[in-house]
C-alpha cells in the first residue's frame, strides 16, 4: 500500500462518520479549552500579584517589629523587647548601600475639610518615601525633611482624597483636620491605584511622628530599604541586621528582602498554575475514553475492509497506521478547536471582566494540543493492534 492511500484512507474514515467524528473531537476540545482557560486564568492571576509587590520596586527590604518566621501584611504588630523607631530608620541610612530608608504607621481615622469629611486610611511617612517606594507627586510637594521628632504639620492627599474633599478646587495651601488635628496640604499624589485590596489613592500622608502620636504608638509599622541595584539583597540585608542588633541587643525583629519574597510567592503561584491545569487536564481522560470507545467500534464495524486490505496484499503495520492515523487525527482536530474554545474563553472573560486578569500562556497551551495528540495516539493503540492482529481469512468471512 502506497503512502498516499494511506493518508487517504485514514481521512475518509474520518469524513464518512462525520457526527460520530465531531463528538469525539468534541470530547478532546473541551479538554484542551478547559487547560488553556483555567491556565490562562492562573497565568493572570501570577502576573497580577507580582505586579501589585513589584510596583515599588524590586530592589526593596522590608523590617517589621517582632521576631517572626511568617507575617501578614505590615501593621500587624507582634509585642518585642524594644520597638522598631524613628532613630533605627535614621541609622539604617547610613549603611552605604542603602539609597534611602522610609518608616512607615498606618492607620485610620477622619479627615475634615469644611463641610466635606470622610474616613480615609493615614500613613505616616517620611521625606524618603517618594524615592523609596516609587510615589509620584503631581501638584505640590512631598512631605519636607523636618527633624523627625519636630516634623511640622504637614499632609499630603491621595488623588481619590483631594477629589472628593475639593472637587476641582485648588487645594494647596487649604487646611483639613485629621483625627482632630489641623494639618496644612502642601501637595497632592498622582493615582496609584490599588495594591492588595489596599486603596492608595484613598489615603493622606502625614509625617511618621505625627502619626504615632495620633494613633498612640511607640513602634513604626514597618523600615522599608532602598538599596543600590548593584548590590545583594542578602548582603545588605545583613548589614542592616548587625545594625539593629547593636541597638535593640537582640534580634526582636524580621527581616524580608524582596527577592525572597517574589520567589517564595512564584513559588506558590506557580504551583497553583500547574494545579488548575492538571484540573482542565481530566477532562483530557474523558476525550481520551472517548476516542478508544470509538475505534474500537470502528474495528468492529470494519472488520471485513481489514480482511480485504490483507487480503490484498497490506501488511499488519500498515493496517496499524490507519487506525492509529485516524485516532491521531480525531485528537489533533479536537485540540485546534480547545485551543480556539480556550483562548476565546480567555478574551472574552477579559472583555466582560476587566477587573479579573488573563494571560493565555502559549507554553501550556502548546503542551496542551502535544497531549491531545498523544492522548489520541495512546487511545487508538489498543483498537488499532486488535485491527493488525485480525486474521484475513476470518475478516472476509465476517463481512
Amino acid at each position: 500500500m502506497l503512502l498516499a492511500d494511506l493518508f487517504r484512507l485514514t481521512f475518509k474514515a474520518v469524513r464518512d462518520q462525520r457526527l460520530r467524528s465531531f463528538l469525539t473531537a468534541l470530547g478532546i476540545a473541551v479538554g484542551i479549552g478547559a487547560v488553556v482557560l483555567l491556565t490562562s486564568l492562573g497565568e493572570g492571576l501570577h502576573r497580577f500579584v507580582l505586579a501589585e509587590f513589584t510596583q515599588f520596586g524590586t530592589n526593596l527590604i522590608g523590617i517589621t517589629p517582632g521576631r517572626v518566621t511568617t507575617h501578614g501584611l505590615s501593621g500587624a504588630l507582634i509585642s518585642n523587647v524594644r520597638p522598631l523607631s524613628i532613630e533605627d530608620a535614621k541609622a539604617l541610612r547610613q549603611l552605604p548601600q542603602v539609597l534611602g530608608a522610609s518608616s512607615m504607621v498606618q492607620g485610620n481615622a477622619a479627615v475634615e475639610a469644611g463641610q466635606r469629611h470622610r474616613r480615609t486610611t493615614v500613613y505616616g511617612l517620611d521625606a524618603s518615601a517618594p524615592k523609596v517606594l516609587k510615589f509620584t507627586v503631581t501638584a505640590g510637594r512631598f512631605l519636607p525633611d523636618d527633624p523627625p521628632r519636630a516634623a511640622r504639620a504637614f499632609v499630603v492627599l491621595g488623588s481619590k482624597v483631594r477629589h472628593e474633599l475639593f472637587g476641582n478646587d485648588q487645594a494647596l495651601g487649604r487646611r483639613v483636620r485629621i483625627g482632630g488635628e489641623s494639618f496644612r496640604i502642601i501637595g497632592s499624589m498622582a493615582p496609584k491605584g490599588q495594591m492588595l485590596g489596599f486603596d492608595l489613592d484613598d489615603a493622606v500622608y502625614i509625617p511618621t511622628a505625627k502619626a504615632l502620636a495620633m494613633f498612640n504608638r511607640e513602634s513604626l509599622m514597618e523600615i522599608d530599604l532602598l538599596y543600590a541595584e548593584d548590590s545583594k539583597a542578602d548582603e545588605v540585608a545583613r548589614q542592616a541586621r548587625q545594625v539593629l542588633m547593636t541597638r535593640h541587643g537582640s534580634e526582636d525583629f524580621t527581616i524580608t528582602t524582596q527577592e525572597k519574597m517574589l520567589e517564595v510567592l512564584g513559588s506558590v503561584l506557580n504551583l497553583l498554575t500547574i494545579a488548575v491545569a492538571a484540573l482542565g487536564g481530566i477532562s483530557l481522560l474523558v476525550g481520551a475514553v472517548g476516542i478508544l470507545t470509538v475505534m474500537s467500534i470502528a474495528v468492529n464495524e470494519r472488520t471485513g475492509e481489514i480482511g480485504l486490505l490483507r487480503a490484498l496484499g497490506s501488511e499488519r503495520r500498515q493496517i496499524l497506521g490507519i487506525f492509529l492515523g485516524e485516532a491521531v487525527i480525531l485528537a489533533a482536530l479536537g485540540g485546534v478547536a480547545g485551543l480556539l474554545l480556550g483562548t476565546g474563553g480567555a478574551w472574552l472573560l477579559g472583555f466582560l471582566v476587566p477587573a479579573l486578569p488573563t494571560h493565555i500562556s502559549w507554553a501550556y497551551a502548546a503542551a496542551a494540543e502535544l497531549l491531545a495528540a498523544t492522548v489520541g495516539l495512546l487511545a487508538g493503540v489498543l483498537p488499532a493492534r486488535r485491527a493488525a492482529d485480525l486474521n484475513p481469512v476470518e475478516a472476509l468471512r465476517a463481512e
